[in-house]
């Protein structure tokens, strides 16, 4: 989600290697917007149906990958969090008057705090294998500690495991398999540990529920399509994906409301 350096990116096509070169960062930005939007449109008029917030649940890990991968390849780290943060703040105003009709809602934050803590994680991770006194150590571990705790009562989107998708992503990028690992790691986060609405299903006559956020898990399907390109891009475009977040729960929020 940010600035690329001069150096090639590699290909991140586990599964198959596409002729075209896969997708770019920008494409998956596209498509985990598109999914974001259904699933706003949805929270905002209940009968366009379920189906729209099933395919919203894949919106998140795609960001969540983007940060990953933003930090990885940002030539301006500290740059990268500002504007994170800016975005962040300017937009809980809008993220509040959407999901509770209030300018000011202490108990719900908006998810660019999620990737932003996310972002710090990773950061601070990062820094960690790269010291090598112990006493350093401790304040990583510390620091790390915090942003966990931050993650969780700070009342951010997804909460401590969405701060944790970031990590994951971060983590697994160099396994052997990371396909593989990614998978496990998405399951175990999106089906077992995450908490939240769930699908009655009847099957030979027993009632099973499916949880809602289980449909995150395919995200991965365009993650394992993108191909470690940026692609074109330029100021409006990068500035525009960060912008469209505020401004579309804004019109939503209006519309619902006042027209």
């Amino acid at each position: 989600m940010d600035e690329n350096k001069k150096t090639k990116l590699p290909t991140n096509t586990p599964i198959v290697n596409l002729p075209f070169g896969g997708l770019t960062s920008n494409m998956l930005r596209g498509i985990a917007v598109v999914l974001m939007l259904s699933d706003h449109i949805w929270a905002t008029y209940m009968s366009f149906g379920n189906w729209m917030t099933y395919i919203g649940r894949m919106a998140f890990p795609i960001f969540a990958f983007q940060i990953a991968e933003g930090f990885i390849h940002t030539s301006n780290l500290k740059k990268y969090i500002l504007r994170l943060l800016g975005f962040a703040l300017v937009t809980e105003i809008p993220f509040n008057l959407f999901y509770s009709s209030r300018v000011f809602n202490p108990y719900h934050q908006n998810v660019l705090f999620t990737l932003l803590l996310g972002l710090l994680a990773i950061t601070v991770i990062d820094k960690s294998r790269k010291c090598k006194e112990k006493k350093d150590r401790l304040k990583y571990i510390v620091a790390l500690t915090l942003i966990c705790l931050a993650s969780t009562i700070g009342f951010v989107d997804y909460g401590f495991w969405g701060m944790i998708t970031v990590v994951m992503f971060y983590i697994l990028r160099d396994f052997s398999f990371a396909w593989l690992a990614q998978l496990v790691a998405m399951v175990m986060i999106n089906v077992v540990m995450f908490e939240g609405l769930v699908i009655p299903v009847e099957i030979f006559g027993k009632t099973f529920e499916i949880p809602t956020q289980s449909f995150a898990v395919f995200a991965l399907i365009p993650i394992w399509l993108y191909g470690g390109k940026k692609g074109k891009s330029n100021k409006f475009m990068q500035y525009g994906f960060y912008a469209f977040y505020p401004v579309h729960m804004l019109v939503l929020y209006l519309i619902k409301h006042f027209a």
